[in-house]
């Protein structure tokens, strides 16, 4: 009975040996598709505890925009919004460079509005995308708010771990699947499974390029908090909120003046930088309205009879 089980598993294992070495490279694609659909199963596993944790934190809309709170072992894209005024803008980002360098950070966009010529009020302003590690956020809304006025600032915080966990698993099972192709290349004895296996090679490779540059992404997120920092440029900082019903009215009847003033004096500003022009413009369309203005009074006495002298 031994020898018959031996002798079994003897031919059991040359039948493999065989369909592995001569057969067609679809059957090695499809176990490492098995073995890939396992590990992203087994991801996808972590998804309910993933969203409890979330549903625990702090909202973004209390102010709140510590990391130290956030559970450990996670991946978390942090995103933060901060609307800052100054009284002096250049002095301003002088001071935010410097911060943002002390905190081994980076301006990955920047653009500053120099406003209209016409205006008495420059109001220049800027935008600004910053990248900070993000363990150093708090520090960084802490500077920023020691140097300008903060009107307003938002958080958000996405939770990234099945998304990435389920990325790494891919990335295992192309690389696994890719080892056992080159294993079959080398195997290879007809030109068709050849060619089969180099085209199913290429494409694994094509995957395992996707999957690695999305996987370096999600670290770049993660690793460094985005912030896109409005910086508004004022000769009064916006007052805070807790007022009483006379001072809103007081406050917004000054400002209701002041902003009527500084119209007038914008209109008289532009009307004056641009009297050459309305000067040129209004001979013009005097010499066209005297030239209508002729032509109608000829058509007119052309069409009025001449006078009948009077009969004696």
């Amino acid at each position: 009975m031994k020898k018959l089980t031996a002798l079994f598993l003897s031919v059991l294992l040359v039948l493999t040996l065989l369909t592995a070495c001569g057969g067609s490279s679809q059957s090695a694609p499809a176990a490492m598709k098995a073995a890939d659909y396992a590990m992203v199963e087994e991801a996808a596993a972590e998804a309910p505890a993933a969203m409890q944790v979330n549903g625990s934190l702090t909202d973004a809309g209390s102010g709140e925009t510590g990391t130290s709170a956030l559970p450990e072992n996670r991946k978390w894209i942090i995103t933060v919004d901060l609307t800052a005024e100054t009284e002096d803008l250049d002095a301003l980002m002088a001071q935010l460079e410097e911060h943002i360098t002390g905190l081994k950070g980076y301006v990955e966009d920047q653009s500053i509005h120099n406003g209209s010529m016409y205006s008495t009020r420059r109001r220049r302003s800027a935008n600004l995308t910053v990248r900070i590690p993000a363990e150093d956020v708090d520090a960084f809304t802490e500077g920023v708010a020691g140097i300008a006025n903060v009107v307003s600032k938002n958080l958000r915080r996405e939770d990234i771990t099945l998304n990435y966990v389920a990325t790494e698993s891919k990335i295992t099972a192309l690389k696994t699947e890719e080892a056992r192709l080159l294993e079959l290349l080398a195997q290879a004895e007809t030109m068709s499974d050849l060619l089969e296996i180099e085209a199913r090679l290429s494409d694994v490779r094509y995957e395992l390029e996707h999957y690695s540059s999305q996987l370096r992404l999600y670290d770049n997120q993660v690793d460094y908090a985005t912030i896109y920092l409005y910086i508004d440029e004022v000769q009064e900082y916006t007052p805070a909120p807790e007022r009483t019903p006379l001072q809103r009215i007081r406050d917004g009847f000054t400002s209701s003046l002041k902003g009527l003033g500084e119209g007038i004096v914008d209109t008289i500003v532009w009307i004056l930088a641009n009297s050459p022009y309305l000067l040129v413009w209004g001979l013009l369309l005097g010499g066209c309205a005297a030239l209508l203005l002729k032509l109608r009074r000829r058509r007119k006495a052309r069409k009025t009879p001449p006078a009948q002298p009077e009969s004696k």
